[in-house]
């Protein structure tokens, strides 16, 4: 088995390359070069050095894996033949796909891989940009840019934009990040004779991109505040100064208990969102629960106990564990399917905690008694303590309802609160079945039954009347067409 010799040829000419890289090159017998499309492959040309390229592969399979696949097979059977030296563009560890999978693929065949080195064209972008990597400098590819990976508060090259495709691509993804008018920078042959630097507004960047392996993308970093309102971090960060000493008073003072109220509230304030169908509203009620959601993770963080990092790792974990149909081998094609697999891994990993002394142990205390029925009713009919089917359920409120109609004739508070009482939860039993929510249901109800009353309210406005003054048969009138406008 042989070795192969892999070498970096920069990204300039030959008078870059280091002499121990030229020395290399010059004294193997058989060179093969990823592409000849280089600097300093035309130049060796010239002095008579013959390379084989893996040009061709490219033409023979639109993914840029598969290439990368076949060449480093083709150069490990060679390998087995006798010694070799591979040639890439810029340095071996730098955006070179074929490498790592050379190194990889290598291992168990005998083959030897030997890494020699070479000049990597990095150097060259931090001396023709003028910039200073150690402030913060993130290097990706543009043929597998993922835009919740990106660092806009650091320097960002972005390397392998061979064309306007791959650019067009890079354009839209910095577009979820960036304004569409942000500046960016396309670099070209760093640090040759040819070298070129274009600044456009990023909405131009596939504009000017030509057909190039030597171009790449400079995204300097964001310094304005204002672009940054769209980053996760940031927004943490500005929890953590509202409840900083510098911070605001009311922030300052809230707890974990205090809060609860507000959680409830905003949640409420999504649903009314929803109903309306008002995308914009229903992004900015979202944010107001994420508010308290950061809320309640920055006290934690002040505290010792947990932090949002721990809030999301949990939260991704469980998603994770509970959808074994996406991450993992089961198979769910439904959503009953779903559901019942959820269920299932929720119950193994309640059996894996402290036994409860009771099934209604562990329930949530809410502000909200319709919320705390249905969740008591749930828990209680799992054990089996369950209606038969929901026309039990029908009779029984059609019988709670006679029996306070009965003490309601005695007019006995007391007895009427303790029957109500009991319409209400056979009503809650009743929207279980259904499966329906008690609270969302109610929310509903009083939100068409305000929009309705603000109606009759307008039209007696409209008079110049109060409500009071007016018929009731008029306001009966107004209400009917309240409805046919807000029948929700």
């Amino acid at each position: 088995m042989g070795t192969i010799s892999v070498v970096g040829l920069g990204a300039g000419n030959l008078a870059q390359l280091p002499l121990g890289i030229y020395r290399a090159l010059k004294k193997a017998n058989r060179i093969y070069v990823r592409t000849d499309n280089h600097p300093v492959l035309v130049e060796l040309a010239e002095e008579g050095l013959a390379f084989t390229s893996f040009d061709s592969v490219y033409e023979q399979h639109s993914e840029f894996e598969d290439v990368y696949k076949e060449i480093t097979t083709r150069l490990l059977e060679e390998a087995k033949q006798d010694d070799v030296l591979y040639a890439v563009p810029g340095h071996p560890f730098v955006a070179e796909r074929t490498i790592q999978l050379l190194q990889k693929q290598a291992q168990g065949t005998g083959v030897t891989i030997d890494v020699l080195g070479g000049a990597s064209f990095l150097d060259n972008m931090y001396t023709a940009l003028a910039i200073d990597p150690i402030e913060g400098c993130q290097i990706v590819d543009g043929t597998a840019l993922r835009a919740e990976e990106l660092q806009i508060r650091h320097h960002l090259i972005i390397v392998q934009v061979y064309d306007a495709l791959i650019a067009s691509e890079v354009k839209l993804t910095l577009m979820e990040k960036l304004p569409d008018d942000y500046e960016v920078s396309i670099v070209t042959a760093a640090g040759t004779p040819k070298q070129s630097i274009l600044r456009v507004p990023l909405f131009e960047l596939d504009h000017y991109v030509k057909a190039n392996n030597l171009t790449a993308v400079y995204v300097p970093p964001v310094r304005e505040d204002r672009l940054l309102h769209r980053d996760f971090s940031y927004l943490r960060g500005v929890i953590a100064t509202l409840r900083g000493p510098e911070g605001c008073p009311w922030d300052q003072k809230q707890t974990h208990h205090t809060l609860k109220r507000y959680l409830l509230e905003e949640a409420f304030e999504v649903f009314e969102a929803i109903d309306e169908e008002d995308d914009s509203h229903l992004a900015e009620e979202l944010g107001d629960v994420l508010l308290q959601v950061l809320l309640h993770a920055q006290i934690g963080e002040e505290q010792g106990y947990f932090n949002v990092d721990d809030v999301i790792g949990t939260l991704t974990e469980k998603m994770i564990r509970r959808h074994p149909h996406v991450f993992g081998g089961a198979k769910a094609e439904t959503a009953g399917e779903v559901l019942q697999t959820w269920q299932q891994i929720k119950a193994q990993e309640q059996a894996e905690q402290p036994k409860p002394k009771s099934a209604l142990d562990g329930l949530a205390a809410t502000n909200s008694m319709l919320v705390d029925a249905a969740a008591l009713q749930e828990r209680a009919a799992k054990t089996g303590f369950e209606w038969a089917n929901v026309e039990e359920v029908w009779e029984k409120l059609f019988e709670e309802i006679e029996e306070f109609k009965v003490e309601a004739a005695k007019s006995s508070k007391s007895k009427m609160e303790k029957e109500y009482g009991d319409i209400l939860l056979a009503a809650v039993s009743l929207a279980r079945f259904y499966d329906l929510s008690p609270e969302i249901a109610l929310h509903r109800s009083l939100t068409t039954f305000k929009k309705r009353f603000l109606y009759v309210e307008q039209k007696a406005q409209e008079k110049g009347q109060a409500i009071a003054d007016i018929e009731m048969s008029e306001l009966d009138r107004w209400w009917n067409e309240a409805k046919g406008k807000f029948n929700e």
